[in-house]
């Protein structure tokens, strides 16, 4: 317990100080197909896949309109000193594998669709669109880069041209990731999608950046001024693709992956703090506390969460919470949306109560604050 609290306090101490109490949810994956049903879900554990054992294929779902009108009806009425409601930075994939082309093509090329078409193929999900409109109306959402796909493309066609069994009874549901058997050549599951086991692949990452940049231009009305890479596994020499593109934030752990190519899934951790700026003047946001109650159900995350917040602020520090999508979802299991809305509600109460200073920002609003103060 003391060594803990010892790391918590160091990861806060060096870098970018504020007296203000800003608190910032980044939550990831929005947009991104991950389970494409619970019959999908239930087909996978009758196979033996444990789909059981990891909670993003238990939980995670592309988002509907009820997932949404429920969050929301969480976040409205917790407002901040100034009086606006709690704002999660919804950092968002804005493309899907198109699996009907993909598999017209017999597998031969990639074909991709906006993540606002996706919605078409779900029940339930014509409303998503206008509802991610209304929240940014509202001050509780913003939208900011996670990146084009949450895959691997080019790993996950070759798996698919090779007859990977577990790669081609994902496709059929729509899917590109289940729990599969161990495989060492898939260790996240497809989803990190700018891994590269070679220099060739790590050059073709520039392109999809630039285009996934594009599409979320093109989809919002304005660009990104931050990303976060899927599995925080990214090279540094995308830093400069994204600064030409606007990206002036890079949100993030404390440790960055960078791959080590041709060894395959070896990384140089790269160590950042709280508002470090690099050559390109890009800012490093690091995520100093978390609320992932879906990973671990028996943990108490709001005690967790409130404790870290507590750090952070005794250091001078904005409180970034990391939270994940899958925690907020009920397409596959009503009851985690449910208590983890309702954990989320009592962690936003308590925040307002223990600082009544407090500031909701999101992510490009923290960054803007600390631009103008450096």
């Amino acid at each position: 317990m003391i060594l803990k609290s010892i790391k918590r306090n160091i990861l806060n101490i060096p870098g970018w100080q504020t007296e203000r109490k800003i608190i910032v949810i980044e939550s990831d994956d929005w947009g991104t197909v991950r389970v494409s049903s619970p019959e999908a879900y239930r087909h996978f554990l009758q196979k033996s896949y444990p789909v059981n054992e990891c909670p993003y294929n238990s939980y995670d779902m592309l988002e509907s309109n009820k997932d949404m009108e429920l969050l929301f009806e969480t976040l409205w009425p917790i407002k901040d000193s100034h009086g606006n409601p709690a704002i999660i930075t919804m950092n968002n994939n804005v493309a899907n594998p198109d699996f009907d082309r993909i598999k017209n093509d017999n597998f031969q090329n990639y074909y991709f669709e906006p993540f606002t078409e996706t919605y078409n193929n779900y029940p339930n999900h014509d409303r998503v669109v206008k509802l991610y409109k209304d929240g940014i109306e509202n001050k509780m959402l913003m939208p900011q880069f996670h990146g084009k796909e949450h895959v691997n493309v080019a790993r996950w066609m070759e798996a698919l041209q090779q007859n990977d069994k577990s790669a081609h009874s994902a496709f059929e549901h729509r899917m590109f990731s289940v729990h599969a058997e161990r495989n060492p050549k898939v260790v996240n599951e497809f989803m990190d999608a700018l891994n590269a086991d070679s220099a060739k692949e790590l050059n073709s990452k520039a392109e999809i950046v630039i285009d996934g940049l594009n599409l979320f231009k093109n989809i919002w009305g304005f660009s990104s001024d931050s990303f976060i890479a899927p599995c925080y596994i990214w090279d540094t020499t995308l830093a400069p693709i994204l600064a030409k593109n606007g990206v002036k934030y890079l949100q993030g752990l404390v440790m960055q992956f960078e791959p080590v190519v041709e060894q395959g899934y070896k990384y140089k951790r790269k160590y950042h703090y709280q508002g470090q700026r690099n050559k390109l003047r890009q800012y490093y946001l690091i995520r100093n506390a978390f609320f992932e109650p879906s990973s671990n159900p028996d943990f108490d995350w709001v005690s967790d969460c409130l404790n870290r917040i507590e750090v952070a602020f005794r250091w001078g520090k904005p409180a970034i919470i990391c939270s994940h999508r899958l925690n907020f979802m009920g397409g596959l299991n009503q009851e985690n949306r449910s208590k983890n809305l309702n954990l989320l509600e009592s962690l936003l109460k308590e925040i307002i109560k223990r600082w009544p200073m407090v500031e909701f920002k999101s992510t490009n609003q923290l960054g803007d604050i600390l631009n103008q103060d450096l």
